[in-house]
């Protein structure tokens, strides 16, 4: 995103939802993870709801809302009249309270409410940064990539869409000599990742479902380019961790997992590692707090002993396999 300073100079900008310091799943060592808001995809089981639409967006968190009798500010402000007082239900506490309810198709996320909510029960989600913030906040943290040898995730979402922001972000720490990682979800144009292959150093790579009419049917998107990507970057010298997703009913079955290997197996020595990633339902209460009232997909999360069986039929076709 390229936005104007005072109508002279152009500054490029990224829509983050999130940069989380000290983590430790997200590639080798100890990163800072920078989280860029929007995708294209729309996995039904997503763990962050809140990184799909590419704009900022209103989120309301239940157990700080101090309901509209104790405050009630929110139910003024909204210039679309789009917040009235809910029906009276119980807190976590017991006590008898109206909580707002917010008509999302009216709400056009301006931002009102939230200001004026001094409990922060309402919030925006998504904040326009620029390169040098986030640098100033990745400095913080240089320290610990050096004893652990870590770096800089970039996650989303899927930040290949917000190409320029992760490219320039990616140019700048390699500038510095901090290791870089890519998160992704595959689905981009070439062009896009070529551009920022000769800054990554390894790719988180998504690979969700092996069947390119399920995945159309259950993501939204077919995976032809997802695949095809992944082949192209290992021919260019590209490193992969490679990351799937363990969801019940979609791509848990042995048969399933006969294709993941079939296809790792021919980008083979591109692969340092294999995480797999069990179903959790983490995404609920996350998706509560967007309040949009759609519906999401549950089930239970696989068992540990189908996760092992599913782990060892990779390694044992030469894989390296972590369970997250």
């Amino acid at each position: 995103m390229i936005s104007e300073d005072s109508g002279v100079e152009k500054v490029l900008t990224g829509k983050t939802y999130d940069i989380q310091g000290f983590s430790v799943q997200d590639g080798p060592g100890i990163r800072t993870t920078v989280f860029l808001k929007g995708c294209p995809l729309r996995c039904p089981w997503c763990h962050s709801p809140e990184s799909q639409e590419f704009k900022t967006e209103l989120n309301w968190m239940s157990m700080r809302c101090l309901g509209t009798e104790a405050c009630g500010k929110c139910l003024d402000v909204c210039p679309r009249g789009a917040i009235i007082r809910g029906e009276l239900t119980q807190n976590a506490a017991g006590e008898d309270v109206y909580y707002p309810d917010v008509d999302k198709k009216k709400c056009d996320d301006c931002g009102a409410c939230a200001r004026v909510c001094k409990a922060t029960a309402l919030y925006m989600c998504g904040t326009d940064r620029t390169v040098d913030e986030v640098m100033h906040r990745i400095d913080r943290d240089s320290p610990f990539y050096e004893e652990s040898g870590g770096g800089v995730t970039i996650s989303g979402g899927e930040c290949l869409w917000q190409s320029d922001f992760t490219l320039e972000l990616l140019k700048r720490c390699k500038e510095k000599g901090i290791h870089t990682a890519v998160d992704t979800t595959g689905y981009a144009k070439w062009e896009i990742i070529e551009s920022v292959l000769p800054y990554t150093d390894l790719f988180l790579y998504d690979l969700k479902c092996m069947d390119s009419a399920l995945h159309k049917q259950v993501i939204g998107v077919e995976n032809e380019l997802i695949l095809e990507n992944a082949r192209r970057i290992a021919a260019a010298g590209g490193r992969f961790w490679i990351r799937i997703p363990v969801i019940p009913l979609l791509n848990d079955s042995e048969e399933h997992f006969e294709k993941y290997a079939a296809f790792l197996s021919d980008i083979r020595d591109a692969v340092d590692l294999v995480q797999l990633l069990p179903y959790h339902k983490m995404g609920i209460s996350k998706h509560d707090r967007l309040m949009k009232h759609e519906k999401i997909f549950v089930a239970e999360p696989p068992k540990d002993s189908l996760m092992e069986e599913r782990a060892e039929m990779l390694r044992s076709r030469g894989f390296k396999v972590r369970i997250h």
